[in-house]
């Protein structure tokens, strides 16, 4: 999509393809919709009443040649009640009017919706928002279809005001941030047939041809072993997809402390010996949206050129079953020294990420904050909507929380600072098992990782819930929570 601004003065000169402008509820215009209809001769407020489009969200109409206004068509969006718009709402107004716009032949839009006054949200994000709600909304993944369509009106948004670079601002980061969930939603959704871990390292190592401040280590199996991950390995073996591990270095402060990224990047989780139901398997291909997240949000910052640090790790990896499989029973070393009774394979990806939390610890991080599609728990108490979040640092959380309220890229965070819950992974032949009973999964799960991060500030998201969603009951790639993530490092560098 393309995005830019632009100004016009009615009467306008030039003839336009189409506008888009907002009408409230009991025919209420805004300025630009009164200029419009005055320029009009009421012509516009005429044919809304004799098609009663009252201003109601939901409701709309095209209109075609209108007299003494330079324009092919107006597309006219009811936008609700004028004083009670909040950002559900606003969400609303801009999926119908995209949806309006895939149905029919808009070259090119002149945008006028973000003129709209939304409760407790100002001009910058009523054009973040706009541009995210778009992008998600005409997202297709086709790359194994014949038939290819795409979405392809040019959007400008009209500036009405002097603030002309808060439309820019706004723009740039959207564009940014947007680049990297697309990127994260094209790498989640491929097969896993193709998305292996060896596929996610090819595609952390492309990264240095196109950004100069990014650097790439692969950690191949052969050194996995010789660092010592046990538990990492120990997933790993009964797949035939060796594991590969990628270390993304983008450096843009030579002062600062790095901040790491870690991705979970199972790339497909039958359950391992711990085998899974059959019913919905194939959406265990998204157990690497972790990976995916941060892969995304690498691009989103070095498009920015953010001056910060960071370390990003996607952590590639497959569970699978076959004679060489770890199983229930084993006990492993970790690379930390503490021994883990495995008392269910499918509780894997606390195995990886255990590991390469103690590996992290030589970049002495400023943060270190871990993105896992970790327990179906975290889908049972957030649902699918919001991420689950744990910390062991309450500035961390808050910042993170700030940033997801700041992008609607909502977390809540759960305590991991209770005794009961710790207990839960007592073993009696090693230092901790692996899975817990069950009761508070979600919360134990990240207790487990907390053992591992003592000599760092670290926080934890469960994307279980939100890392994808569903269209016609088929499951997409979500590219959560890579705006929230962005949105924290933006304001860590305060540009």
């Amino acid at each position: 999509m393309e995005y830019i601004t632009d100004k016009i003065i009615f009467p306008n000169k030039i003839l336009l393809d189409s506008i888009v402008i907002p009408i409230y509820e009991t025919y209420k215009f805004s300025k630009i919709t009164k200029k419009i209809n005055q320029i009009s001769n009421n012509y516009i407020l005429n044919i809304l009443k004799e098609n009663n489009i009252q201003g109601k969200i939901n409701q709309s109409i095209i209109l075609y040649n209108i007299p003494n206004v330079l324009c092919k068509k107006i597309l006219i969006i009811g936008c609700g009640i004028q004083n009670k718009l909040n950002r559900n709402k606003n969400k609303l107004i801009v999926c119908n009017t995209i949806n309006i716009l895939k149905k029919s032949s808009f070259k090119e839009i002149n945008w006028y919706l973000t003129d709209l006054k939304i409760n407790n949200l100002d001009l910058y994000w009523n054009i973040r928002d706009t541009i995210d709600i778009i992008e998600h909304n005409i997202y297709k993944y086709n790359r194994f279809k014949k038939n290819k369509t795409y979405f392809k009106t040019k959007i400008k948004f009209i500036i009405t005001n002097t603030n002309d670079n808060i439309y820019h601002t706004a723009i740039k980061h959207s564009k940014a941030i947007n680049l990297g969930i697309k990127k994260a939603k094209d790498l989640a959704n491929l097969p896993p047939n193709i998305c292996t871990p060896k596929y996610l390292s090819k595609k952390a190592k492309k990264l240095t041809t196109k950004y100069k401040n990014i650097s790439v280590k692969i950690i191949n199996i052969k050194n996995i072993k010789k660092i010592g991950m046990n538990a990492y390995l120990a997933v790993s073996k009964g797949s035939k997809n060796k594991p590969f591990i990628s270390i993304i270095k983008y450096q843009n402060n030579n002062k600062s402390q790095p901040i790491v990224l870690l991705g979970k990047g199972i790339t497909f989780d039958s359950g391992g010996l711990s085998l899974k139901p059959s019913t919905n398997m194939g959406e265990m291909k998204y157990d690497m949206c972790g990976a995916a997240a941060v892969y995304g949000t690498i691009h989103t910052i070095a498009e920015l050129k953010l001056p910060i640090n960071i370390i990003a790790i996607l952590a590639g990896c497959e569970n699978m079953p076959d004679s060489n499989a770890y199983r229930p029973g084993d006990i492993i070393k970790t690379l930390s020294g503490i021994t883990v009774e495995i008392t269910n394979t499918d509780a894997e990806g606390r195995l990886i990420l255990c590991d390469i939390l103690t590996y992290i610890e030589k970049y002495n991080p400023k943060y270190v904050i871990d993105i896992a599609t970790l327990t179906g728990a975290c889908v049972i108490a957030l649902g699918n909507n919001i991420s689950g979040l744990m910390a062991n640092n309450k500035i961390l959380s808050n910042k993170i929380i700030k940033a997801s309220l700041e992008t609607d890229d909502r977390v809540w965070e759960l305590p991991i600072d209770d005794i009961s819950y710790f207990n839960q992974l007592k073993s009696n032949f090693a230092d901790l098992i692996n899975s817990s009973s069950g009761i508070a999964g979600a919360i134990t799960a990240a207790c487990f990782l907390s053992k591992f991060t003592k000599k760092y500030n670290w926080a934890h998201i469960d994307i279980a819930g939100t890392a994808w969603y569903y269209i016609n009951n088929k499951a997409i790639a979500s590219g959560r929570p890579i705006n929230m993530l962005s949105q924290f490092l933006i304001n860590q560098t305060q540009i």
